[in-house]
């Protein structure tokens, strides 16, 4: 499954109606650790056919990020049927993330 560029156009669609886990990641372009999670994000997306891998930038996306209460980033959150079911902050080892997806 390929990483899906989420706005708060295409949100419900995408993120509170989708039928899989749903793993939305909140970043941006200058910071650092969100660069570093991209690869191991497109890793687990290609892993797990199972699961949709979604970004939001924090900057071009401030009322989703104001939604989410995003003081942080790099922010993972994990939603199953429209409801946040884990979140992880920062960066974090590939394993740790596939353990905070439940995979």
């Amino acid at each position: 499954m390929n990483i899906v560029k989420i706005t708060k156009d295409n949100f419900e669609q995408e993120v509170l109606k989708s039928n899989c886990k749903v793993v939305i990641d909140f970043w941006a372009t200058w910071c650092g650790p969100c660069q570093m999670i991209g690869p191991v994000l497109e890793e687990i997306a290609a892993e797990h056919e199972d699961i949709k891998v979604c970004k939001v930038n924090v900057d071009e996306e401030r009322a989703l990020a104001m939604k989410f209460q995003v003081a942080s980033i790099p922010l993972l959150v994990v939603m199953s049927n429209g409801e946040i079911v884990n979140s992880v902050v920062g960066f974090r080892p590939k394993e740790e993330i596939v353990k905070a997806l439940g995979l």
